[in-house]
């Protein structure tokens, strides 16, 4: 493995802040010996492939992993699965918000993670960092870039791995928040870099407990 493809968000929802892009931007621009490309993509759903599809096609990466928010979570989540399907609670930065709409008409019903998912949270678990699976990414923009980057190795990069991974808010978006969960910005880069570690070193997934009762 050369170079990984790591891409955050720009803010949504009426936040002032995406920790996505922001931790990203933390990143270390290099891993293990491999390239680390840290780019931002708009959190809107009729373009936010075509930004993602000109990186991959300019980078050319081993590995994307994308980095999105989850307000509610309380921990670092790597998303097992991401289906074809937009159906947005609110609208994205340019006002659209689609319902019930396919993704890709030529698509599967949905597409599984081809990151070593659960290797990645005992690894970040290992570092000290809350971590989980999970079985959602939602049906917002973060679903939609899951789907569109797996379809993108399914039908034109085949070698290419592929999925994607949900932070919790930071501390500071929290403060009118008071019940929400959040994760300082040095914990997210620490959870990340262990990820991103695991990706690069990481050939077949572990088997190991991560699903979840409901």
């Amino acid at each position: 493995m050369k170079k990984v493809l790591v891409t955050g968000f720009d803010p949504f929802g009426g936040e002032s802040i995406n920790p996505a892009t922001e931790s990203v931007k933390q990143l270390p621009d290099e891993l293990l010996g491999v390239q680390i490309i840290k780019r931002e993509i708009p959190t809107v759903f009729d373009c936010s492939l075509d930004v993602l599809y000109t990186l991959l096609d300019e980078e050319q990466p081993d590995a994307v992993i994308c980095v999105g928010q989850a307000g509610g979570r309380p921990n670092i989540t790597v998303e097992r699965v991401a289906i074809n399907q937009d159906d947005a609670r609110i609208p994205d930065n340019e006002g659209a918000q689609p319902i019930d709409r396919t993704i890709f008409e030529d698509g599967p019903a949905a597409y599984f993670s081809t990151l070593p998912i659960k290797a990645m949270v005992r690894d970040m678990k290992a570092a000290f960092v809350p971590a989980a699976v999970s079985n959602t990414a939602g049906t917002f923009v973060c679903n939609h870039v899951m789907y569109g980057a797996l379809h993108y190795a399914a039908t034109k990069a085949p070698k290419l791995k592929a999925g994607f991974v949900h932070i919790p808010y930071l501390p500071m978006q929290t403060v009118d928040k008071p019940t929400m969960p959040s994760m300082s910005q040095d914990e997210i880069v620490k959870g990340l870099t262990a990820l991103i570690k695991t990706v690069i070193s990481v050939e077949e997934d572990v088997k190991e407990t991560g699903g979840a009762v409901c």
